[in-house]
């Protein structure tokens, strides 16, 4: 490819959470802004996620420097806080690694189709900024079809757990008769969802808070539950046995103090899952008697004990990307030569107009249909001529034949 495709990250799988989550970007647009600016990208995608953020980008040519240097000035860190944590790799490996993606191979649960949706966001979201452009977008696009076609063939993603389910489970092994505990949940997004849904598919009843009452009647509307005001819950933990806390802030929710006043008058003891990232619950609130606390990183853990079953179709759905990847590889370097293509087809349209508005002035023909009938065999006459030379050019591309490339740039006097 005459364009490199990269792919920066930091992810659950090299990265424990409380590292990762300082890596995390606060505002989005600001972000593609200064990555168009300042990163030497031609165009960007962003991916993140509670297990990963990363960063897929195109350009001619990058300097790895300067994308840590624009990445790290995001987020408050030193440069050298990537040496240990980022992963990069481009081309092949970059689509190889887009295409487990979105076929679920790379999630911290196997198959989960939370990240499927996410990455459907991450590239509208792109386009939208106007940070992706048409090598990105045809080929988060394409890994988006053929990610769903093998989650589809494969059926990787039926009967599987996700991040919410496994958070229930969790609190099911360390909370003796959960039926009959309080449990709440604090906030109303993606995970919040995931979770409301395995604990309405258990039969257990739950409460919601979030920032306004307005978005928890809405959310229990449609997940389930009882809505609380957001004050209520921040001065009253006492009241429940199991907290689910899955939301974003710049502060700690769920402090030492508040936690250790609840147990004054909570003799039952607490279990509290940290579902966010950032995280949201001081990690002090562990050194509470009576407290259980357990985040993101203990329920990686418990991803191990449950991956047996979609284990198996791994080693076929890694076959059938490694397939794919060769095909969408090769629609990649594709592109390089539209540009050329259409140039091309442009100018010799253009002398095809030019020519044959002289023609009818010669003919001095005034007769619609006539002249229809001439446009569209001057139209067929260049069709024919044209398209095999192009499509032979984009066939050379395809194949990574950049002299082909060079030569008919020379012949067709294309500058870039």
């Amino acid at each position: 490819m005459n364009q490199i495709i990269i792919n920066a990250r930091v992810t659950f799988r090299n990265s424990p959470i409380h590292v990762l989550e300082k890596f995390t970007i606060r505002d989005m647009s600001c972000a593609y802004e200064e990555l168009k600016k300042h990163s030497g990208l031609d165009e960007c995608v962003i991916i993140q996620t509670c297990n990963r953020i990363e960063l897929f980008g195109k350009a001619k040519k990058y300097d790895v420097e300067r994308i840590k240097k624009t990445w790290a000035s995001l987020t408050g860190l030193n440069q050298e806080a990537f040496s240990e944590h980022l992963e990069l790799v481009e081309n092949k490996e970059a689509l190889h690694h887009l295409l487990k993606l979105t076929a679920g191979l790379d999630s911290m649960v196997v198959g989960e189709e939370q990240i499927l949706g996410q990455i459907k966001n991450s590239i509208t979201l792109a386009r939208n900024t106007k940070a992706s452009g048409q090598h990105l977008n045809t080929l988060f696009d394409k890994a988006i079809r053929i990610g769903t076609r093998i989650r589809n063939s494969s059926g990787i993603g039926r009967g599987g757990i996700s991040v919410g389910s496994m958070a229930v489970k969790l609190a099911e092994e360390n909370i003796d008769d959960l039926k009959f505990k309080k449990i709440l949940l604090i906030g109303t997004g993606e995970v919040s969802t995931l979770v409301a849904k395995s604990l309405q598919r258990r039969g257990y009843d739950f409460s919601i808070t979030s920032r306004t009452l307005e978005r928890s009647k809405a959310f229990c509307e449609a997940m389930g539950g009882k809505p609380v005001k957001f004050e209520e819950v921040l001065s009253g933990f006492e009241k429940y046995n199991i907290l689910f806390v899955a939301t974003t802030a710049p502060y700690f929710l769920v402090t030492h103090e508040r936690i250790t006043n609840a147990m004054k008058n909570n003799h039952k003891g607490m279990m509290i899952l940290d579902l966010s990232n950032p995280r949201t619950v001081d990690e002090k609130v562990a050194t509470i008697a009576g407290v259980k606390l357990m985040n993101l990183d203990q329920i990686a853990e418990m991803v191990e004990k449950n991956m047996t079953a979609r284990l198996n179709k791994v080693k076929t759905i890694e076959n059938i990307i490694n397939e794919e990847v060769t095909v969408l590889e090769a629609s990649m370097k594709r592109l390089d030569a539209e540009p050329l293509v259409k140039n091309v087809f442009k100018n010799i349209d253009s002398l095809r107009i030019k020519e044959l508005q002289k023609a009818l002035q010669m003919l001095d023909e005034k007769d619609e249909k006539k002249i229809k009938i001439i446009e569209e065999l001057t139209k067929a006459v260049v069709e024919s001529i044209v398209s095999t030379p192009m499509n032979n050019i984009r066939r050379a591309s395809e194949q990574g034949d950049s002299n082909i490339l060079e030569t008919a740039g020379k012949l067709f006097d294309y500058k870039k």
